[in-house]
């Protein structure tokens, strides 16, 4: 083993143990972390820093999210095999990939086309062929799809969109961060029952804010 391939090697058993220290811990999500390497969702100068646990900024003023706080999202979300998900915020494409080892089936869209762009070519690189990926606005969900078995937004918003949770199905489950600033918000989790919802708070987070619209095409 080189001594290069050997250093990753050893950043991606501390990458791993990183997710345990910070909480997650349950297993199928662990197997499919470690099958999904992270390096080829951070580009350019910050790729050197793929297996840090750190948020990274990546194309359209958007960020990947921190590993352990997509281990713990992912984790909250309670996915079984036989589950179609529906991801509001495609980003890098590294959270939707890890769902669709997951789930039989993974939606995920973002507003900006570039974005939607950049991973659908690595999800066909990864033969990841469980994910659809689109560009539209998804405050809106995709309703032609709907109901959904789980959604995950990797945006924040001021209180869950009511088009969400219409989307969800009865017994399902939504995992989203909340919060009025990007400096204090809440990762929450809602279940879907017949008579209403439960809402539980997890833990403290920041995310870039859940936007209306479509953003500009970057090219």
């Amino acid at each position: 083993m080189t001594d290069r391939s050997s250093d990753t090697a050893e950043r991606k058993m501390q990458f791993l143990f990183a997710l345990r220290s910070r909480g997650v811990t349950d297993k199928r999500v662990l197997e499919a972390m470690e099958k999904i390497d992270r390096a080829p969702f951070v580009r350019g100068y910050f790729s050197a820093r793929a297996y840090d646990d750190t948020p990274l900024p990546i194309a359209c003023g958007q960020t990947i999210s921190q590993p352990s706080v997509v281990g713990m999202m992912t984790q909250a979300l309670r996915i079984s095999p036989r589950d179609t998900v529906l991801e509001i915020g495609t980003g890098s494409g590294y959270q939707a990939a890890i769902l669709s080892l997951l789930a039989r089936r993974v939606y995920t869209v973002d507003r900006h086309k570039r974005l939607v762009r950049e991973a659908s070519e690595l999800f066909r690189e990864l033969d990841l062929t469980n994910i659809t990926c689109r560009s539209v606005d998804g405050s809106f969900g995709l309703p032609e799809q709907a109901p959904f078995d789980r959604i995950i937004v990797t945006a924040a918003a001021e209180d869950p969109p009511g088009p969400l949770l219409a989307q969800l199905k009865i017994g399902g489950i939504m995992v989203l961060p909340v919060g009025q600033s990007d400096a204090v918000q809440s990762l929450i989790r809602v279940t879907r029952h017949e008579t209403g919802f439960d809402y539980d708070e997890l833990m403290p987070v920041r995310f870039v804010p859940l936007l209306e619209g479509l953003g500009r095409d970057e090219g």
